[in-house]
């Protein structure tokens, strides 16, 4: 199956209109591991985002590049104010 074409440009301006919102962050890291966790879009730089995990004792990466959304490493979802 073709992938939708899209570029940097847009995954960049998706990335910004959840800048400071809830949303589900899903991770893939490979060989069959996958995070998923609540967190909230804390910045958006020209070439990556931060978001803020809710749980304070989450340690993994919080820096991401619009690269690995492309790439279907990263996928952000925003969340329902009502479902939390």
């Amino acid at each position: 199956m073709i992938k939708p074409t899209a570029n940097i440009s847009a995954v960049r301006r998706a990335v910004q209109e959840c800048c400071h919102k809830p949303v589900t962050v899903k991770l893939d890291m490979g060989r069959n591991r996958r995070v998923t966790f609540h967190a909230t879009v804390n910045g958006v730089y020209p070439s990556l985002f931060t978001v803020l995990p809710d749980d304070s004792r989450f340690l993994g990466k919080t820096a991401y590049s619009y690269s690995e959304i492309l790439c279907g490493r990263v996928k952000l979802r925003p969340r329902d104010a009502a479902k939390t």
